[in-house]
């Protein structure tokens, strides 16, 4: 009689894991496509194809965990993209620019007609460059990335070849069901709070220039919403002043305070953007937050205790004070060896480690400390 009661049990553990198991997936798999914009947290490879960009990463030691080696992402094996799409169970979305090396306007058309392809059969595109920002001011930092500007720009163009494809209605309902993943802001951030920085000059105080950031941003958010978007996950600016080159620059090797202040403040106001534009011009949308400087700062205030990091100032690959004088390069560039313990990868980026940390706790994490108003899961139909 045991035997039965407990063969029964097995029986309904077994259908409940499995029902579960089932639910989690068909949530996935409401999601067609996931749509990424951003900055070098996200690019997966677009910046391999702009020729004059000093903001690369297909050079080793980047990639030295990722199993195609070096390709373009600022990390030693995956970054925030990939591990995105590997929740909702779709591939990485791939770079734009590699669907069309050739950048001829001549051959925009097909570019864009063979990457509105790519998303119906892949699950996505990336127009992610590596030191983008909300201002096209800020590009010039690296002299050339595709900025938030040129990338709504590019996804224009294969959102017309998606209604030529799909019909407008279908196309519609395609992209309403799609993710729109966002990191952007911090290099705008960076950018304005270098010590050689001629940004304050150009926009004046941190509170003006915030101010025209999130004038700037605000239009941005409306035309990918009118051009489809109605689920934005959005990863908001890190604790900037915290990263390796930062610290170097203040010469004390202290957080620089202004950068903080700056990330905490973008944060604060984007969401408070979102929430003005929805009642607005944003109707209809979901959308999930994340405050990653949130997470940086319990990372940094105990980092082996609760988070399994031992080095939270020092980058594992770089050279010189913190590793931020000389980029990840082999074989000038020093490399550590446990590369899961340290938050950072060089001088601005994270590790593999942190990275999964950040996606992961953006999809669970229920206080709005970290996220809001809604969780990743949330946000697509998973929980």
């Amino acid at each position: 009689m045991a035997n039965l009661v407990i063969s029964e049990l097995h029986r309904n553990l077994c259908f409940s894991f499995a029902f579960i198991s089932f639910i989690i997936f068909a949530g996935a798999q409401v999601v067609p496509s996931i749509i990424v914009f951003g900055d070098s947290l996200l690019d997966v490879g677009n910046n391999n194809h702009l020729e004059l960009s000093l903001a690369k990463a297909n050079f080793p030691y980047n990639g030295v965990d990722f199993p195609k080696l070096w390709t373009g992402r600022f990390s030693n094996g995956r970054n925030a993209a990939d591990f995105f799409s590997e929740k909702l169970r779709l591939p990485t979305s791939p770079p734009y620019l590699s669907v069309k090396k050739d950048l001829l306007s001549l051959k925009r058309t097909r570019r864009d007609s063979n990457a509105a392809k790519v998303v119906l059969q892949n699950g996505g595109i990336s127009f992610a460059s590596g030191g983008a920002g909300i201002l096209n001011e800020t590009n010039k930092i690296f002299v050339q990335s595709i900025s938030l500007d040129e990338q709504i720009e590019f996804f224009s163009g294969v959102h017309g070849q998606l209604e030529q494809q799909l019909g407008k209605s279908e196309a519609e309902s395609f992209l309403a069901k799609s993710v729109f993943l966002i990191a952007i802001g911090s290099n705008d951030i960076i950018g304005y709070s270098k010590p050689d920085s001629d940004l304050p000059g150009e926009f004046g105080s941190p509170e003006n220039y915030m101010d025209i950031l999130m004038h700037v941003f605000r239009g941005q958010l409306k035309r990918i919403y009118d051009l489809g978007a109605r689920k934005f996950a959005i990863v908001g600016a890190a604790l900037t002043g915290c990263c390796p080159s930062l610290r170097m620059q203040t010469g004390k090797g202290e957080c620089n305070v202004e950068a903080n202040l700056l990330s905490l403040d973008f944060n604060n106001r984007a969401v408070s953007l979102i929430e003005e534009l929805i009642k607005t011009e944003l109707l209809g949308i979901k959308y999930s937050f994340f405050f990653t400087h949130n997470l940086v700062i319990d990372i940094i205030s105990q980092p082996a205790e609760q988070h399994g990091f031992t080095e939270v100032q020092t980058a594992c690959c770089g050279r010189g004070d913190f590793n931020a004088e000389f980029a990840c390069l082999a074989p000038v560039a020093e490399l550590c060896d446990k590369r899961g313990s340290h938050l950072f990868w060089d001088l601005y980026h994270p590790t593999e480690a942190a990275a999964k940390m950040v996606i992961d706790r953006f999809f669970s994490a229920t206080e709005i400390k970290y996220v809001f108003p809604i969780n990743g899961n949330q946000l697509v139909g998973i929980a």
